[in-house]
């Protein structure tokens, strides 16, 4: 089992003290520090009398290139889409998009700002099928944005990844309860068997690959509008279809009917961004791939880091009810749900 070692190395220890030193010494900016979640970093919201930014730490075990392909992908997203809702890098004094620094205990990280960009997150907004259509137009969007975007890094080994969700196996005898750990099985002997040997026939490019609701910002006055995607840290090259797919996973539990909700983003999408037919073939089983990465990396961590566990653990509970609603119903039944707005149009 491949472990990131981003996931088993403690995140930077710095206060809110630490965090307005920094800003001040290295970007010459004058902000208040207010301490956000996070999984492998350490976040700041950099308050400022005119503008809010965002300062990571990131954690001692990420690589320089996939630093370098985060920042990237932002610099790309800016001068191909400057119209995108995405934040932009902040230059330190010297002009570079990182800066090295010295923890307390010794190691060494890297030091990044960003804009902030204002929103409610989705998390907290009502939720319409007017939000869930708007959020697969945007998704949608982003995409044909990312698309022609190449970095050294972009290959690199990320296990929040649908094309890559095999490498987990090893996690899933850690499942203490007996019956969902045969879920997990069942649903991993699946994938290995029949949507692995697929992917790589598949369209690919470089993906968000997090569009949850913590992610996604919507306009707290019109919450049916995006008002920014936030949070590059698990872009990667991967199957286009694994974008939407990982975006709906996110939606299934989301009222009475959790395909629907999920049908209504992808629908969406596809309006904009025409997903093929071996695309639509393989959407149900990467939206299932993605609850099991979930389930089984929330999981783990959870026990490993009992401090930060309810940041780690707060989607586990809507992937396990969607997998356990994915598992109720016949195949070919949950496809059709989850593609009822996809008109399969012409296949070129």
């Amino acid at each position: 089992m491949l472990i990131d070692p981003t996931l088993t190395t403690q995140p930077p220890q710095l206060t809110a003290q630490d965090a307005e030193a920094l800003a001040k010494k290295v970007y010459g900016k004058t902000l208040q520090a207010h301490e956000l979640g996070g999984e492998r970093d350490r976040n700041f919201r950099m308050v400022g009398p005119d503008s809010d930014f965002l300062l990571k730490i990131s954690n001692p075990a990420e690589a320089a290139d996939i630093v370098d392909l985060q920042i990237g992908v932002l610099n790309h997203l800016r001068d191909k889409a400057p119209s995108l809702p995405v934040p932009h890098m902040v230059a330190t004094l010297e002009g570079a998009y990182t800066a090295p620094i010295q923890l307390d205990d010794g190691r060494s990280s890297m030091l990044r700002m960003l804009t902030f960009l204002p929103g409610l997150p989705l998390v907290q907004s009502p939720r319409t099928t007017a939000q869930r259509r708007a959020l697969g137009r945007f998704l949608a969007q982003l995409d044909q944005a990312l698309d022609g975007f190449e970095h050294p890094g972009a290959q690199h080994d990320l296990l929040w990844n649908v094309a890559a969700a095999h490498r987990l196996r090893g996690m899933i005898d850690s499942i203490a309860d007996a019956p969902r750990r045969k879920l997990v099985q069942q649903f991993m002997d699946d994938y290995e068997a029949t949507t692995l040997p697929q992917l790589s026939s598949l369209r690919a490019q470089m993906l968000h690959n997090d569009f949850n609701l913590g992610n996604v910002l919507v306009n707290p006055d019109r919450t049916d509008e995006v008002a920014a995607v936030i949070d590059f840290g698990d872009i990667v090259h991967g199957p286009l279809v694994g974008e939407i797919a990982t975006a709906a996973a996110y939606q299934l539990a989301d009222g009475a009917d959790p395909l629907l909700s999920a049908a209504e983003m992808i629908g969406a999408y596809h309006e904009v961004l025409p997903l093929n037919a071996a695309e639509r073939a393989i959407i149900l089983e990467l939206v299932a791939a993605r609850l099991v990465i979930t389930v089984l990396i929330t999981g783990w961590r959870a026990t490993r880091y009992p401090e930060n566990r309810t940041y780690i653990m707060r989607n586990n509970g809507l992937a396990w009810a969607g997998l356990e609603h994915i598992a109720q119903l016949p195949r070919e039944e949950a496809s059709r749900q989850l593609l009822q707005f996809c008109p399969s149009g012409d296949d070129k």
